[in-house]
């Protein structure tokens, strides 16, 4: 799906994935593989985009709400949940499935997001009206009805149980939404200054206090544009290439996540499917891949 964003061609990461060899690299690692293929999603040519303040906002809805429902059926299988965006507005749908599935049991689950981006907008802050820059407030429960109320409660996750890591570009309003939400926000000054490692440590604890494990979000921008190029909306700054094994690593190491969510790959400016590659490389270094 790319109806979040102005910028086409992150609805072709899923297919860069599979091309960079994912299924086979997973199979590698020992774990037994069911690709469910691609979810419909409707086509940014086919209407309007309504609302300007959210742009495709009921399209976008109507996917998630079947990406959910696929993310919790496939908890229900056994599976651990791998979703291949696409832009980051189907992180509701992904872990509306994932919190949904442990609500029902009377868990709670913790959300690791990892992006340049605070991704923490509503229809009545965003300069541009992409929704891309919405999920992550949707999902504490700020925002647009049609995506806070998706399965029938909101919020999804408590804030204090969400930590942002890699944060270097948010607009004005969004600044104060984040500090006011009282989500876990970790900047690239703050692994600057402390170091990768420490600030894992710290985001790991808050996903982990008193919830049965943590999903994880992705997104592609998190890491340095030299080393991933083909992004939605690349950032100079980002973390390095060992920093972002180093993350996948730690949470591998946790033994706690539950569900991988990797977004915002687009083939359309990326080298010769470097940053699908890199991707590739961050799934199975958060799935256990080690150096030794």
């Amino acid at each position: 799906m790319d109806l979040g964003q102005n910028r086409r061609g992150v609805d072709m990461g899923p297919s860069a994935l599979r091309v960079a060899g994912l299924q086979a690299r997973l199979k590698e690692l020992g774990y037994t593989v069911e690709d469910f293929g691609n979810l419909a999603v409707r086509q940014a040519e086919e209407q309007h985009y309504g609302e300007k303040h959210a742009k495709y906002l009921h399209e976008i809805a109507e996917t998630c709400r079947g990406l959910a429902e696929l993310t919790e059926r496939s908890l229900r299988e056994g599976y651990l949940p791998l979703v291949l965006g696409g832009d980051h507005s189907i992180a509701v749908g992904s872990f509306s499935g994932v919190s949904g599935y442990f609500r029902k049991q009377g868990k709670k689950v913790g959300y690791l997001w990892l992006d340049a981006h605070g991704d923490m907008n509503t229809p009545e802050t965003s300069p541009s009206g992409n929704v891309h820059g919405m999920p992550l407030a949707a999902i504490v429960g700020r925002g647009a009805p049609e995506l806070v109320d998706l399965l029938g409660y909101q919020p999804k996750v408590a804030a204090r149980n969400v930590a942002l890591v890699g944060l270097r570009d948010l607009d004005n309003t969004e600044r104060r939404l984040v500090k006011e939400s009282g989500v876990h926000a970790f900047t690239m000054r703050d692994i600057d200054e402390r170091g990768l490692r420490q600030v894992m440590i710290e985001a790991l604890r808050a996903v982990l206090d008193d919830t049965e494990g943590f999903a994880v979000s992705l997104d592609m921008d998190f890491i340095e544009p030299s080393d991933a190029p083909g992004v939605g909306t690349p950032v100079r700054g980002g973390a390095t290439y060992r920093e972002s094994h180093l993350a996948m690593e730690m949470i591998a190491d946790s033994k706690a996540m539950v569900s991988l969510e990797i977004v915002e790959i687009n083939p359309v400016i990326d080298l010769h499917n470097m940053t699908a590659v890199l991707g590739v490389e961050m799934i199975l270094s958060a799935l256990g891949k080690k150096i030794l």
